[in-house]
């Protein structure tokens, strides 16, 4: 025996369902709106040219390793819709990087930052006045834990004045690293440094087998180091935050690999046995010093603590380019250009005007055509375009999906595969009707029949939509996700919402009353006597 189909139950069932979606798109202190795309709200264009070190071309695996490192890094910041492309081969190759909305260098300066990160033992350290001589108690220090804590910053009133020669302490040169050594040439070269230049500051490419002459990251300083004792390879995550103690500057926490904690292990037991400066690791990030604490005892925990007076958008900078690695070659920024959302907008109106008129069409069809079973569809198309809009600004804000006009297409195409369910629903209730079945039976009957028709269809559509996802790159994904979204909605509104308030109609004395505004006038006519309508 057939299950009775209860109608009150499916509407319930929506109702709670849209209830919840109408409060999580519309919570207190967030966005209340979809994310607008490149298109829609502009944006920034960055164009980076490959710069070869040494000898060695660059190759396309190098840049293919590059557009993916970038990539990750964007969508590391919560920036969706970004498209990475390359423009040329060889020499001549260009990375376009476009971004929606973000209109900060700070995003712009990490997608050239090469992220080599090197742990330097401090050979000398030049303060510039010998006038400022801070207390060795004031030095900054590191200390390692289970859970790492924080360390003092470097200041200038934080740093000793060394002798600005260069002297390597014996310990350090019998570490097992293979450097040229630190000769006459090598001290020159620390005595002429100016880290006053603004070409000093832009950053170099950090061999860590090589002796180092650089500045301190805000040009206060300047540094003489010997070969890295560990990189960037030996850190296996890096995350910012504040100290847990809740005092003090943001951070980033650094856990490291096993071979990483144990060279890390050594470097800090050889460090702590030296006196000032030879005490002290400089942390060099692109050939900058970001901090240079002082090790008083050997660090054995594996865990470790940058800290330099960061701000929030730094450290959390900092923990994505180390957290996503390096790059394996360096970039030249050749052009930043500002994206206007004026072309996109004045798009965006004559879409949604086709749009609107399309819709309009369809909606003068349904009611001329299914006159009060119509109406039903007018509302359904309603609610699907409302549950639209609430899961575009859920999806926006939750998982960064953005709004383009790709995929404003797709919702306007999905107008069509919704009101094509209706139809099909409503012609198969006037081929029961014809066949001479009773409205109540018809309308159960009928939407038996659909049911696998529209099942069928939007099984069609949804794959297609999958298939173009997944095989195509930016805007066109777009608009396949939102193909496939809208599609998914309409079986939930032609389940939840049609089918019951169409069986709700059915039960009505006027829809049962041969009235030609019904929509079920004609079939009846011919077919139904007066004495079947109770």
């Amino acid at each position: 025996m057939a299950k009775h189909y209860r109608p009150s139950r499916s509407i319930l069932f929506l109702g709670i369902a849209l209830l919840g979606l109408a409060v999580w798109a519309f919570l207190p202190n967030k966005s209340h709106a979809p994310k607008l795309g490149l298109d829609l709200q502009g944006g920034t264009q960055v164009i980076l040219t490959p710069v070869a070190t040494g000898s060695k071309p660059i190759d396309s695996e190098q840049v293919a390793q590059t557009v993916s490192i970038i990539r990750e890094r964007v969508d590391g910041f919560g920036v969706a819709e970004a498209e990475v492309t390359t423009q040329g081969t060889g020499a001549n190759t260009k990375i376009i990087v476009t971004i929606p909305g973000v209109t900060g260098r700070g995003v712009v300066d990490q997608l050239k930052t090469t992220a080599q990160l090197n742990f330097r033992p401090v050979m000398a350290i030049d303060y510039g006045s010998p006038s400022a001589k801070p207390t060795p108690s004031a030095s900054p220090k590191v200390s390692g834990s289970a859970k790492p804590s924080a360390s003092a910053s470097p200041t200038k009133s934080a740093i000793p004045t060394p002798t600005p020669t260069v002297s390597v302490a014996p310990e350090l040169m019998k570490a097992p690293i293979q450097a040229k050594t630190a000769d006459a040439e090598f001290g020159k070269r620390f005595q002429a440094l100016n880290c006053d230049k603004s070409d000093v500051m832009q950053g170099s490419v950090d061999d860590e087998k090589q002796y180092l002459v650089t500045c301190q990251r805000d040009a206060t300083l300047k540094y003489a180091l010997a070969p890295a004792l560990l990189t960037g390879k030996d850190i296996a995550s890096a995350t910012a935050g504040l100290p847990q103690q809740g005092a003090g500057t943001w951070q980033v926490d650094l856990t490291l690999t096993s071979e990483g904690a144990k060279k890390f292990a050594d470097a800090t037991k050889q460090l702590s046995s030296q006196k000032q400066p030879n005490n002290q690791f400089g942390i060099v990030l692109d050939g900058l010093i970001v901090s240079a604490p002082t090790v008083n005892e050997p660090i054995l925990g594996g865990q470790a603590t940058i800290t330099g007076n960061f701000s929030a958008e730094e450290a959390k900078a900092l923990s994505q380019v180390l957290k996503y690695g390096a790059l394996p070659i360096s970039l030249n920024v050749d052009e930043v250009q500002q994206i206007s959302p004026t072309l996109g907008n004045d798009q965006l109106k004559a879409g949604l005007l086709a749009g609107a008129f399309g819709l309009l069409l369809v909606i003068l069809y349904l009611l001329l055509y299914y006159r009060a079973l119509g109406v039903i569809a007018v509302a359904s198309l309603g609610l699907a375009a409302i549950i639209t809009y609430l899961t575009f600004i859920v999806l926006g804000r939750e998982i960064g999906f953005t709004l383009t006009l790709a995929g404003i297409a797709g919702a306007i195409v999905a107008i069509g595969i919704t009101a094509d369910s209706f139809i099909v629903y409503f012609e198969r209730i006037r081929d029961e009707l014809r066949d001479g079945k009773r409205l109540r039976s018809a309308v159960e009957a009928g939407w038996t029949r659909a049911r696998r028709t529209i099942l069928a269809a939007d099984f069609v559509s949804f794959l297609a939509a999958v298939v173009l996802y997944y095989l195509s790159v930016g805007s066109v994904r777009g608009f396949a996700f939102t193909l496939g979204l809208t599609t998914l909605i309409d079986i939930v509104v032609a389940f939840y919402f049609t089918r019951p308030l169409v069986a709700f109609a059915a039960k009505t004395a006027w829809m049962n009353s041969n009235s030609k505004w019904t929509g079920v006038y004609q079939e009846r006519k011919s077919t139904v006597t007066e004495s079947e309508v109770a």
